[in-house]
């Protein structure tokens, strides 16, 4: 897995590459989004369209980095699900806690506008 870095505004999108299983990257996840919490970036938008799977490890992976960032006052939110991981989150009843967007422009806007659902 990789995490590719990048920003619109005040706002932190993470491109992730690869899988996110038990051993392939789910740590990774967490250096790198307990590094910009710390930093003070509490926007964070996790892109999620190049992932092909994802296992339970993974999954929670990104509930803990979720809780991190909210703890923190921040706000994590997911983009460009695959219809797996949207199954996936629709399964584990997840999907009413994150917010997920198909669309880039509107994730980022999103920190300045009221949630949507």
């Amino acid at each position: 897995m990789q995490i590719e870095e990048r920003t619109a505004g005040d706002v932190t999108i993470l491109d992730v590459t690869g899988k996110m299983t038990l051993g392939e990257g789910a740590e990774a996840l967490k250096d790198k989004v307990n590094s910009l919490v710390h930093q003070g970036r509490k926007k964070l938008i996790l892109n999620l369209e190049a992932v092909p799977y994802i296992d339970s490890a993974g999954l929670g992976e990104i509930v803990r980095t979720y809780t991190t960032v909210s703890r923190q006052g921040g706000s994590l939110k997911l983009l460009n699900l695959t219809k797996r991981i949207t199954d996936l989150l629709s399964i584990t009843k997840l999907l009413t806690v994150f917010e997920t967007y198909d669309n880039e422009a509107d994730a980022v806007r999103s920190f300045t506008s009221p949630a949507h659902t």
